[in-house]
């Protein structure tokens, strides 16, 4: 599947997206983080596959970054520390990083906030992703509010991982976002932005509106009809 340009509106047809997303896992080395040959890694992906292409034919979005849905893997099967560093920006080489203003053993303690539900898999789809750029210049306790309003739910920090893997195009200056669904029991809120020309993932609190900095979230997350 060709790449499209950073402003492209591309087809979108779910079973071939499904299978680009899985060679690109492979391609970045997955399957040795979750103990698995390329082939076992594959199978343990595949029953993800129905899902996807029972979505029928449609489009996404790269420059208001609306995506229909991204492969997830849990931080049980690839840690933060390793799948990061495996991002770039879209046509750059520098890889991403974990900022150090993590200290020692903090991203152990960013989990998932009540009001989301992880499936219980090793992997699963998130659905109906936004990039959320109507968020920037808002508080990001207020953006959280306003997601949960619309029934839909922030990105955890493994989303946002997969986001700009699959899909570094929508990564761009000004258009960063917070990860509100992953928290660790105090201010802070994980992000993902743009440092050193490479993806940052850092953090903000939660009470400090950033004009280049809105509020990723979704529709949905599944791993069965």
């Amino acid at each position: 599947m060709i790449q499209p340009t950073p402003f492209e509106p591309s087809p979108f047809e779910p079973g071939a997206e499904f299978d680009r997303q899985v060679r690109t896992l492979i391609d970045l080395g997955y399957p040795a983080m979750a103990g698995l040959d390329a082939a076992r890694f594959d199978a343990m992906l595949t029953p993800l596959r129905e899902l996807v292409t029972r979505c029928g034919h449609t489009t996404y979005d790269l420059e208001t970054g609306r995506v229909p849905f991204l492969l997830v893997l849990t931080r049980q099967v690839a840690a933060i520390e390793q799948t990061m560093p495996r991002t770039t920006l879209y046509g750059k080489g520098k890889p991403g990083f974990v900022d150090h203003s993590f200290e020692p053993g903090a991203l152990e303690r960013f989990v998932a906030i009540p009001a989301v539900e992880l499936p219980g898999r090793s992997a699963y789809l998130l659905f109906d992703i936004e990039r959320g750029e109507e968020f920037c210049g808002v508080v990001p306790s207020d953006a959280m509010d306003t997601i949960a309003a619309r029934g839909r739910t922030p990105l955890t920090i493994e989303e946002g991982i997969a986001l700009i893997t699959h899909f570094p195009q929508v990564l761009v200056k000004n258009k960063c976002f917070s990860l509100g669904g992953s928290r660790s029991g105090d201010r802070r809120v994980p992000a993902i932005w743009i440092s050193q020309n490479a993806p940052k993932l850092g953090w903000c609190w939660e009470g400090n509106p950033h004009t280049w900095l809105g509020m990723a979230s979704a529709g949905t997350r599944r791993v069965t009809m």
